[in-house]
């Protein structure tokens, strides 16, 4: 069978890609075209039609800014759609782009099923509706929004996030702890991770303060993870005051680091996973942000907290995004046990929710099945 794949950001290349390695045990004929990573390049061993580097825009004003390579993308992957003559679309996450290509597939009578649901139940819940017109099933990765669906009576299964299966995965290929320090030249000093994210407009306003805090912790060593989707010479500076930056070691990192500084978004619940104490960090732009709160309908940006459905990791965002403020609670990660033992408890919590392993397995026979293949 013939199976499209959309994916725009780097969570969505990750769990295209594991889903792209189940369905290949049970569809040996699978013919696989896609927009995504270099993931989803490897287990397809095709190229992208678009490569999520040139998908990743983030915030409103951002993503007016490009518009004009936006509508490129759509035009160039519709004719590619048309193009391939897929049995099945498959939509990862990415709802801006994604939502617009469900009605026009559904218009050009494809069948679309969505993996990873967009956040409908934060703002936009009218996009609801859309979603119950233009795709066929649905299949959420959070346990929350199973329930959120049937409410709204669309058929939804909660299969389980992948992400538990994308660490099981990589932990036996690790380096060891001795080997990650001494192939990166680190020091013998505990280690606090930074990640400030995978796109250029994140880490310009979030980076600075980040590696602010780096001098008032002298017997820690700061590591920041890189990311592949930028060139290397955008971390140049970081490198010339001799704060070490890795690229993809970033799993490494999380098993080996006290503690860390993280983005908000996927790599909070990795870290999680990984039982990091972490505090979560979020700024973008002062009009996007105002936009956003006015629309945005949650009580937090953490996906551990959204999960819990309680603050289990302190969230600094926007204005509350200081140097101070990421000083101090690093300070408690770092030097309150009790504080730090009651986050790893409630981790522990945490991944029970998540649906356990096979994840990855369970969205695959799904697909394989509404592609036209009998299990």
């Amino acid at each position: 069978m013939r199976y499209y794949f959309i994916a725009g950001e780097v969570s969505g290349d990750i769990h295209a890609a594991n889903c792209m390695k189940e369905i290949l045990k049970l569809d040996n004929d699978a013919k696989f075209a896609f927009t995504g990573g270099d993931l989803m390049q490897q287990v397809s061993g095709e190229q992208p039609t678009v490569h999520i580097r040139d998908m990743a825009f983030m915030g409103f004003v951002d993503v007016l800014k490009n518009i004009r390579t936006i509508q490129k993308n759509f035009k160039k992957v519709k004719a590619d759609i048309l193009n391939f003559k897929p049995d099945l679309l498959i939509l990862v996450d990415y709802p801006g782009f994604n939502l617009r290509m469900a009605k026009w597939a559904w218009e050009h009578n494809i069948k679309v099923d969505y993996y990873i649901s967009p956040t409908v139940w934060a703002w936009k819940e009218g996009r609801v509706e859309q979603i119950k017109k233009y795709t066929h099933k649905l299949f959420v990765i959070l346990p929350f929004e199973e329930a959120f669906y049937q409410k709204h009576h669309h058929k939804v299964y909660f299969v389980g996030h992948p992400l538990i299966d994308a660490i099981e995965q990589k932990k036996p290929l690790l380096k060891s702890k001795q080997e990650f320090i001494k192939e990166n030249n680190l020091s013998e000093k505990p280690i606090v991770a930074v990640l400030p994210g995978s796109r250029k407009q994140e880490m310009d306003y979030m980076l600075g303060n980040m590696v602010e805090v780096i001098s008032q912790f002298p017997n820690y060593q700061f590591v920041i993870a890189g990311s592949t989707n930028l060139p290397k010479s955008y971390y140049k500076n970081l490198e010339e005051k001799n704060i070490n930056v890795l690229f993809n070691q970033t799993y490494e990192l999380m098993s080996y680091a006290e503690a860390g500084i993280i983005k908000s978004g996927t790599s909070t619940l990795e870290s999680a996973l990984f039982k990091l104490p972490q505090v979560i960090c979020y700024k973008g732009g002062a009009l996007s942000f105002a936009i956003a709160k006015r629309i945005v309908d949650v009580k937090y940006i953490g996906l551990p907290n959204l999960i819990m459905d309680k603050a289990v990791v302190k969230e600094l965002v926007q204005t509350d995004f200081t140097v101070k403020n990421i000083t101090e609670e690093l300070n408690k990660l770092l030097n309150d046990t009790v504080y730090k033992n009651t986050m790893l408890q409630e981790y522990d919590v945490l991944k029970q929710r998540l649906g356990g392993a096979g994840a990855s397995a369970r969205i695959a026979k799904h697909l394989t099945e509404d592609a036209g293949i009998k299990n």
